[in-house]
């Protein structure tokens, strides 16, 4: 199911083919949720255009989000960021980090949720290189994709002693 927001890793990354100024963020996005959907349209609202690069499975696995994680496919994610309308293209990348991309496309504004510390990152330190600037957008209390599996799990975890307690009492 290819969509016109999806761009191959290889293709379309030349610094000149975005509007500026160009805004970047990357991700594993599993379980989009609200929190997402804010963060990415604040993201949006800085510049012209927003790239959203993705981790792919492999990648997003090294993060130490838990063995099962992600839960959806690096494609499943990539074509639900990029039906958002405040996402302009979507990639996908095997790295760790998203510098190698970064280095190719040059945004002028670097963004990650406010859970992380942009200071630390070498991320910033890459694109304050070049003029950029790298800023932490505030998250929405109450949304977390670790914290939305947890509750699911512990909902199915419930649900299943129920079950068994029902099937011995009859």
């Amino acid at each position: 199911m290819p969509h016109p927001k999806l761009l191959a890793a290889r293709s379309h990354l030349a610094t000149g083919r975005w509007p500026r100024p160009l805004v970047f963020s990357n991700g594993v996005f599993d379980l989009l949720h609200l929190g997402h959907v804010s963060y990415l349209a604040q993201a949006r609202a800085l510049g012209a255009a927003l790239l959203v690069a993705v981790n792919s499975d492999a990648s997003a696995r090294l993060l130490g989000k838990g063995p099962d994680r992600p839960l959806n496919t690096a494609l499943d994610r990539a074509l639900v960021l990029a039906a958002l309308e405040a996402v302009d293209a979507v990639l996908l990348f095997d790295e760790p980090d998203p510098c190698a991309l970064l280095q190719r496309v040059r945004p002028d504004i670097y963004v990650k949720g406010g859970d992380y510390d942009m200071a630390g990152l070498r991320e910033t330190a890459l694109v304050q290189g070049w003029g950029g600037r790298s800023l932490s957008m505030a998250l929405l209390e109450g949304y977390s994709t670790t914290r939305l599996v947890e509750r699911i799990r512990a909902e199915a975890a419930r649900a299943g002693a129920a079950r068994a307690e029902g099937a011995a009492d009859g």
